[in-house]
């Protein structure tokens, strides 16, 4: 072909037209020579962790049809150097941890769930410049330096009533999210000494992974604002969103648009499942697909401080088996103020009985194990939000139990899985991050499953042992629920020789009280001659309050469990009776027990020593109150337990 066009030239070289069609000519068959030589460039994607196979994307606002199980690679030869990524290093250190990332809980997922993974660089072509304008419609409605150093806002109070509105639907203010840059600054909440601290330069590389459905766009892209700014690239290895079957517009193209054009290539990788799979199976596909050292799990809706990733990875470093958690500060869910308190004081995770997540207090021994204050603190359960693992221990750990339904109970169980399988979780007070803490749920849950409860349910017959009934005792209704089969998570806990619950409340969160196993008495407590047991009139743990009366319930029902514990405390899980002002009786937390609020129970009445005084029903206007009286034993005194132990009956599980 070349030997022909340039004779054509040599004949008829004064007419310049037909110069520009040899040079045509020539390019073209220079196009063809090298196609001819190399093999054709096509997108590739690994599926399945086995094999490659070739897959057209398309623009997601519109994808319908068929996940694959696929994540987008480039093929050699082609490589995007920008920001330094090289995506022919990707591709093969993607084949390489895909092998890598998985267990037997895993499996069952991924035969369920398919999930794409979204080629970003598609993204920069013409056919998506319609969603600029969009882009820029939110730039607009920025105001520059409202709640910059996460500092209280508002909106316009012609407003507010909009926002309000709105923030019934999104829980929490998105009006006001949207005024906000999603690259404010944030305050520097660590303690002094936290900022003194020099960490490793060769820290090992993360993968931040966020799951998300249906999030408020602003809320989104802010969270990954503050990881971009605020962690030493080096260190960031990637973002790997996975997106949980969202149906908002603007978290379809709009989304993929913006991240492909405010962030350097490559760092941030979009997943999208095929069906609303819940956070835990969710979590399970980004481990799978990361390929940074460590996982760094953060929710959608989060703002990091400065230097907030070294102190984990630091941790890491040292101790892969280490779990770790930062402080969480506070972002306000209605004016988007950054709270945060004294960095030497913070408190770690402990659990109840009736199986949630509460925060306690560092015990005495804990704080004379650390060397500083702001020394890595061991924690008997994590929040399950934020937390960071080694990549490789988050497998050989067991990962997720993925028989868990959407969320609720996971943290728990890796809490106990972690602490009995020798791994430990720690708070590590040199790393915070600031989280929205909204007060419900923007989004449903499918079939409105209580899959809290269930999944509770499971850790319980999983890693409680004979502990799990004192959880039934809270949630009877669970004890026949349908909670599927354990058997593959008891077989594992075997095969790892983990420990008992005993050894983890003995060794681990020794100063929990054991209900049923620390108490002599325990049930509802009757007063025959009025028909009503003391009840706590659904405060929580936490709050402190009168002890008050209601008509006994046909069951025991957790508002009316009260125990007569071994060492004398009339309580509940974690609150105490106190003798309080004009006699009456207050719940207080037991820790801040008098030393002299001992109960006895004699002659079916309930006496405190510290006033010499008994349990009194007391009616005032028609209507009964709890007092301490001088004990007379008339009616209106005594008491029944519905249960009781032996004071020498074994309380070993």
């Amino acid at each position: 072909m070349l030997n022909s066009c340039f004779a054509f030239i040599a004949r008829r070289r004064r007419l310049f037209l037909l110069k520009l069609l040899a040079i045509f000519c020539f390019v073209m068959t220079l196009l063809l020579w090298s196609k001819s030589q190399v093999k054709p460039e096509t997108s590739t994607v690994v599926e399945g962790s086995e094999k490659l196979v070739g897959i057209k994307m398309e623009r997601t606002d519109q994808l319908k049809a068929p996940y694959h199980n696929k994540l987008k690679v480039t093929e050699k030869g082609s490589p995007n150097l920008s920001n330094g990524y090289n995506a022919a290093e990707d591709t093969e250190l993607r084949r390489k941890v895909l092998l890598e990332n998985t267990d037997e809980f895993l499996e069952p997922v991924l035969k369920e769930v398919k999930y794409v993974e979204i080629d970003l660089t598609d993204r920069m072509t013409n056919s998506y410049d319609d969603y600029d304008d969009e882009i820029e419609d939110d730039i607009k409605r920025v105001k520059p330096g409202l709640g910059d150093k996460g500092k209280k806002a508002t909106v316009p109070s012609y407003q507010k009533a909009v926002a309000d509105n709105i923030m019934k639907k999104e829980a929490f203010n998105r009006l006001l999210s949207e005024m906000i840059s999603p690259n404010r600054s944030v305050p520097d909440t660590r303690e002094a000494a936290c900022k003194n601290e020099v960490y490793d330069q060769d820290l090992p590389t993360m993968s931040v992974i966020i799951i998300y459905t249906n999030e408020a766009f602003t809320s989104l892209v802010r969270t990954l604002h503050s990881v971009i700014n605020r962690t030493p690239s080096k260190f960031l290895r990637e973002i790997v969103l996975v997106d949980d079957f969202s149906d908002h517009r603007d978290l379809k193209g709009k989304l993929e648009r913006y991240i492909a054009k405010k962030f350097p290539a490559g760092k941030i990788r979009l997943i999208k499942l095929s069906k609303r799979s819940g956070l835990i199976r969710a979590r399970m596909i980004g481990a799978h697909v990361a390929v940074g050292d460590v996982l760094l799990f953060l929710d959608a809706h989060c703002e990091t401080i400065d230097q907030w990733a070294e102190p984990l990875l630091q941790r890491i470093k040292e101790d892969r088996t280490a779990v770790v958690c930062p402080i969480i500060d506070v972002i306000d869910d209605k004016t988007m103020e950054y709270y945060h308190g004294n960095g030497e004081f913070f408190q770690i995770g402990g659990f109840t009985w009736s199986g949630h997540f509460t925060w306690i207090n560092i015990p005495s021994y804990e704080a004379e194990r650390k060397k500083h204050h702001h020394s890595p603190t061991r924690s008997p359960t994590m929040a399950g939000g934020l937390f960071g693992i080694d990549r490789k221990y988050f497998w050989e750990i067991g990962s997720y139990d993925s028989d868990m339904q959407l969320w609720g109970g996971e943290n728990l169980e890796m809490s106990f899985r972690i602490w009995q399988c020798g791994g430990s979780v720690e708070i590590i007070p040199c790393s915070r991050v600031g989280h929205i803490f909204r007060d419900f749920h923007p989004y449903s849950f499918p079939n409105n499953v209580d899959s809290h409860g269930l999944n509770t349910a499971r850790l319980a017959e999983a890693w409680m042992d004979d502990f799990k009934e004192l959880f039934y005792s809270h949630r009877k209704e669970l004890k026949t629920a349908s909670w599927g089969d354990v058997a593959k998570r008891l077989a594992f806990r075997k095969r790892k020789n983990c420990k008992s619950f005993k050894w983890f409340l003995d060794n681990i969160y020794k100063e929990k009280f054991q209900m049923t196993f620390d108490s002599k008495l325990y049930g509802q407590v009757k007063n025959p001659d009025s028909n009503q047991c003391l009840d706590n009139m659904q405060h929580s743990e936490s709050d402190e309050y009168s002890l008050e009366l209601y008509p006994c319930h046909t069951q025991l029902y957790p508002s009316q469990l009260f125990l007569l514990s071994n060492k004398g405390e009339l309580r509940r899980e974690a609150e105490c009776a106190s003798l309080g002002n004009d006699d009456k009786v207050q719940m207080v937390q037991c820790e801040h027990l008098h030393a002299k609020d001992v109960w006895d129970y004699r002659d079916g009445q309930l006496y405190n020593m510290r006033s010499e005084k008994c349990l009194t029903v007391k009616v005032v206007d028609g209507k009964s109150h709890i007092v301490l009286e001088t004990c007379g034993g008339t009616p209106n005194q005594q008491w029944e337990f519905d249960a009781h132990k032996d004071k020498d009956e074994d309380n070993e599980v």
